[in-house]
């Protein structure tokens, strides 16, 4: 057995659309990250794991940022990679041009839409921004590219003017219409509200970029894609502005494992990817992070060693195979003799029972004096334990 879940989870009730994708921006949104700036080698690297853990496209940069941001997209896009390759652009001309430029397959174009975006940012009329993706749309489409048209701010703009903009993109030809939960200010009874409301006038795919302010960049794309949204944007260990966005890793092992959709990912590769994301950008890992987190699958509790000596899934809901990880079982103040025990017979050590009841006493007084209990100290204790 390979997971453990609840029960009450009542998978069989679930209705998830049939053919909906994961596009992950790590290479966009991500590198958007304060601090954070990908090099290209660094691009190519995460870019070639991504597509090896059978992503579905790929938002690879900004192409009018600068010069060397062009190079690195048009090196993704001439990779030969699985994915599609996107990238993103605002609606200008120019910007399109620029992603034509890198041979990507197509584009993330997008205007703010909501009132305080409009007025403080942009400066137009909701009429300018509708025709500003006219414009773009159009233009996009006449070159042959997959167009996905996003409204920024989108959970902070008006519903009835949102489905007019997003109308305009459909009527123009777009593949797909994003809802750019901006600052990650919407809840899922929100979302599931948004894109209920949107699918009923609405004949295009929609698509969730969600960010995380709140934590619940993960929840609500799972919410919108149950009332019926056709995509979900990722980054892997949910870096990018502010919060973050939805985490890759975190999504996609609810999806499998918490709600029973297995959409095909490598999920084996999901540690590696995330450790060299973390490597490229600079960011550590969270030790508790789930999924790709140190701690996750650590256990010192001896009540809790006990048991996971017998039987892992008693404290973990999934075995850390799925996902790229190894168990580990730490000793410190609150490790019994169980725990002992098998640290002992990992590094093949004999002793006698007084010998063991006094390497615990030994190994919980040390931690608790504010030593790390690692291999060469504990070895340490039991030599000195010996008789």
């Amino acid at each position: 057995m390979q997971y453990f879940i609840s029960h009450y989870n009542k998978e069989s009730e679930i209705d998830f659309p049939k053919d909906f994708i994961i596009y992950d921006t790590t290479l966009r949104d991500g590198e958007q990250t304060p601090g954070v700036c990908f090099s290209l080698s660094d691009k190519l690297e995460i870019a070639k794991k991504l597509d090896q853990f059978k992503i579905h496209q790929i938002e690879a940069g900004f192409p009018i940022v600068s010069q060397r941001e062009r190079e690195s997209v048009k090196t993704i896009a001439s990779e030969g990679l699985d994915a599609d390759i996107l990238a993103l652009t605002r609606t200008k001309p120019e910007d399109i041009d620029a992603a034509l430029d890198c041979d990507v397959d197509g584009i993330i174009t997008f205007v703010g839409t909501s009132d305080i975006h409009l007025d403080h940012k942009m400066h137009i009329t909701r009429q300018d921004a509708i025709n500003l993706c006219e414009t773009a749309v159009d233009y996009a489409k006449d070159h042959g590219l997959y167009v996905a048209f996003s409204a920024e701010d989108a959970t902070r703009t008006d519903i009835e003017y949102l489905k007019r903009i997003y109308s305009k993109a459909q009527e123009c030809g777009a593949d797909r219409v994003h809802i750019a939960d901006t600052t990650g200010a919407i809840t899922p009874q929100g979302i599931e509200y948004m894109v209920r409301e949107l699918v009923k006038d609405l004949d295009v795919n929609i698509a969730l970029h969600c960010h995380n302010d709140f934590g619940l960049a993960v929840i609500n794309s799972i919410t919108g894609v149950l009332a019926g949204a056709k995509g979900i944007s990722t980054t892997v260990n949910g870096i990018g502005e502010r919060a973050g966005n939805a985490s890759l890793e975190e999504l996609i092992m609810a999806l499998k494992i918490l709600y029973g959709k297995d959409l095909g990912f490598k999920t084996k590769y999901i540690k590696e990817l995330s450790d060299i994301v973390s490597k490229s950008s600079g960011l550590p890992i969270p030790y508790n992070k789930p999924v790709v987190g140190n701690n996750v699958f650590r256990h010192e509790s001896g009540i809790h060693v006990d048991a996971v000596i017998e039987e892992p899934l008693c404290y973990e809901p999934y075995v850390p195979e799925l996902v790229g990880q190894k168990r580990q079982l730490v000793l410190g103040k609150h490790s019994g003799c169980r725990a002992v025990r098998a640290k002992l017979n990992e590094c093949e050590l004999d002793v006698t029972d007084d010998e063991l009841i006094e390497i615990v006493r030994q190994v919980k007084k040390q931690r608790e004096e504010g030593k790390y209990i690692n291999d060469k100290v504990f070895k340490e204790i039991v030599k000195k334990s010996k008789k």
